[in-house]
Formats: C-alpha cells, sequence, structure tokens
C-alpha cells in the first residue's frame, strides 16, 4: 500500500499521468481461498483508505477488471472511488482488480462479434482502433514504461494490447521496499533508450574528424 502511494506522489511529481496497477488478476483465484480472502479484503480496504488522499492530490481513480467473481464489497469501493475522483485531471491510477490481458482482449473481441451480429459494425471494418475502444479502459494510452519490481522478468498477462511498445525495466528491489526513488530510476533507464515503433535507425553520416 505504502509503495504503491508513494509512487503515485512521485509520478505526479514528474507530471506522469497515467499509472496503472496490478492490484489482483484472473489468475490470482487459484491461490488458496485464505490468500483470495486476505487480497480481497486488502484491496477493499486500501481503497476505501486511500480514496479521499487520491481526491486531494488530484488523481482520479479507475478500475479495470471483470465483475464476475469480485466480492461485492470490492466493487462497491472501486464504483465509489471512481465517483468521488472522476473529474481529477492530474493523473490517473488504473487500479486493475480481477484483471488479465488476455481476458480482457477476449471480452473485447466477443463484445466485438456481438456488435457485429447484431449489424451495429461492420465486420470488414474492424482494425486495431476497433478492439481498442472495446478494451476496459478504452482512453487509456499505450504503456510507455513497464516495471516490474522483485527480480521478476515477466509481464505475466498484464496490458498487453497496450504494452506491444512499451518499455521493459525490471528492478531487483522487492515490493513492500519500492518507493518513488526507484520509480524515478526507471525513468531514468526509460529516458536513455531509444524508441523506433518498429522503424529502422537512421544511418549516421560517418565522423572523419
Amino acid at each position: 500500500e505504502a509503495s504503491l502511494f508513494d509512487c503515485v506522489e512521485g509520478a505526479l511529481e514528474l507530471g506522469i499521468g497515467w499509472i496503472s496497477a496490478y492490484a489482483f488478476s484472473t489468475e490470482n483465484w487459484k491461490r488458496s481461498p485464505d490468500e483470495v480472502r486476505f487480497l480481497m479484503g486488502f484491496n477493499r480496504d486500501v481503497i476505501r483508505r486511500r480514496r479521499d488522499e487520491m481526491n486531494e492530490l488530484g488523481v482520479r481513480v479507475r478500475w479495470a477488471g471483470r465483475r464476475p467473481r469480485l466480492w461485492r464489497s470490492v466493487i462497491k469501493e472501486l464504483e465509489e472511488a471512481e465517483q468521488l475522483t472522476a473529474k481529477n485531471t492530474r493523473l490517473t491510477l488504473t487500479m486493475c482488480v480481477n484483471y488479465g490481458g488476455r481476458a480482457e482482449i477476449a471480452d473485447a473481441v466477443a463484445a466485438i462479434a456481438r456488435d457485429a451480429k447484431d449489424g451495429k459494425i461492420d465486420p470488414g471494418k474492424i482494425d486495431e482502433r476497433t478492439i481498442s475502444r472495446y478494451l476496459d479502459e478504452p482512453d487509456m494510452p499505450d504503456v510507455d514504461l513497464f516495471l516490474r519490481s522483485s527480480g521478476e522478468q515477466r509481464t505475466s498477462n498484464f496490458l498487453l494490447w497496450q504494452s506491444a511498445y512499451a518499455e521493459m525495466v525490471f528492478l531487483d528491489t522487492l515490493w513492500p521496499d519500492f518507493d518513488r526513488r526507484h520509480l524515478w530510476h526507471a525513468c531514468e533507464i526509460y529516458a536513455s533508450r531509444d524508441r523506433r515503433y518498429g522503424g529502422a535507425v537512421p544511418n549516421q553520416p560517418p565522423d572523419f574528424t
């Protein structure tokens, strides 16, 4: 909890406009019932404790994820946080709860198929922008920096569509020890990267001096 919100404050200092936090994945249901109960209660209580603080900081809280199976008390806190902070513009914090990147894409494709069947969209005109409009948060920009702590070097099914050209930064610091300084370090690494989005590196003229 402290790590996430210290990073939110650090992001505000840098002028970062969007942060997404992986709070509970669709795969986390495979954990023991006791651990699932703990994570559900923890997420619910964190949102309840922090929403006023986030509102005062000008942070807009959003929720991405599936509704089925999620505790109603968690949904209630997420929706109340969304309503309270809806007009804030300094930073958008997306809480990804009962979220999975594959699930998000599958849900989008299913919704597109239903609308195509009902004649609401032309199947021949479906493109990447169409799919983006059907994602959980259609206005979320593509991910620039994908940051993971604890030395793990995998994306774990997080924001798969949005991270197509994200810069990956993996730090060894354990999440409970993480704070804004680690976020700033990751941003420095990101700033040093050469982002080409699949394009070629321009040929540099030889230097004969």
